[in-house]
């Protein structure tokens, strides 16, 4: 079954990458075999704008081209703004919330959890209205400013580690002289990096594959994201005649950053979980 349910998850993603090297005119005679029968990276050429339109009409595409550098270059800044700033911000807040005693504190924490209940839909247009009246449409600024402090799930996850960190450590730092900044700085954070590793990770690939909001706040071309750019690519072809092998092509590059990052960090983060606290 474990077998089966993986075979069925990977399987659009093994096809996306077929299609990606499949020329346009074996597209719809090639369809059985798992590997195109004459791979080619016309594809991926006229995606990174590496021929003309003439060499990528003739290849079967539609013309349309991407300005994937730049595009790529908005998306890791998107993306890595919005990780950044969530997870120091929501880190902070975590731990707030566990540590710290104040009045109205279970109030606050029971309105963060409260959002969790909320569809992101909910909030799209009153965010778009907010950023509009505030003069930040096509800006990184209201590109991330929805989400740029926190999100209800990020506070949730990182206070229940915090909660299991014995509190006998910060008290002995609270002796040797520490107050309260730099116990979390110095204490908890390094004690935390599997759990924040970990949401961050979760965080940069729910914002790497975000479509709808950058498409709404950001169409322009100096701060369009990849997802967005996939969609106006596929409008710039012929309703009759989509270009859906440089579509393929152009979704395959923009995956591979996010396997990159999995592939590099992947392990550390398998080996680097302890919810069980410190020593």
């Amino acid at each position: 079954m474990l077998v089966a349910f993986i075979a069925v998850t990977i399987f659009p993603f093994l096809w996306m990458v077929r299609t990606a090297f499949t020329p346009s005119a074996d597209l719809f005679t090639d369809t059985l075999s798992p590997v195109p029968k004459r791979p080619t990276l016309a594809n991926f050429e006229r995606v990174l704008g590496l021929s003309t339109v003439e060499e990528a009409q003739a290849a079967g595409g539609s013309g349309a081209r991407m300005n994937f550098l730049l595009y790529l270059r908005n998306s890791v800044i998107y993306t890595a703004v919005t990780v950044a700033g969530q997870v120091f911000s929501c880190a902070m807040a975590g731990y707030a919330l566990t540590r710290l005693r104040f009045r109205g504190r279970g109030l606050v924490f029971g309105t963060f959890m409260a959002g969790l209940m909320v569809p992101p839909i909910f909030t799209l247009l009153p965010n778009f209205a907010l950023v509009k009246d505030l003069g930040l449409l096509n800006t990184f600024g209201g590109l991330v400013a929805p989400s740029l402090l926190m999100t209800p799930f990020t506070i949730f996850f990182l206070r229940q580690f915090f909660l299991s960190i014995p509190t006998e450590v910060e008290e002995a730092a609270v002796l040797d002289g520490a107050g309260r900044w730099a116990v979390f700085w110095r204490v908890v954070l390094p004690m935390s990096r599997g759990p924040l590793l970990t949401i961050s990770l979760t965080l940069a690939v729910w914002t790497w594959k975000d479509f709808l909001w950058p498409l709404l706040v950001a169409p322009d071309e100096g701060t369009r994201v990849l997802t967005a750019a996939l969609s106006v690519f596929l409008q710039q072809s012929p309703n009759s005649r989509p270009d859906w092998t440089g579509l393929m092509a152009a979704a395959t590059l923009t995956v591979v950053p996010v396997l990159v990052l999995l592939v590099v960090f992947g392990r550390r983060l398998v080996d680097s979980i302890n919810f069980s606290g410190g020593k």
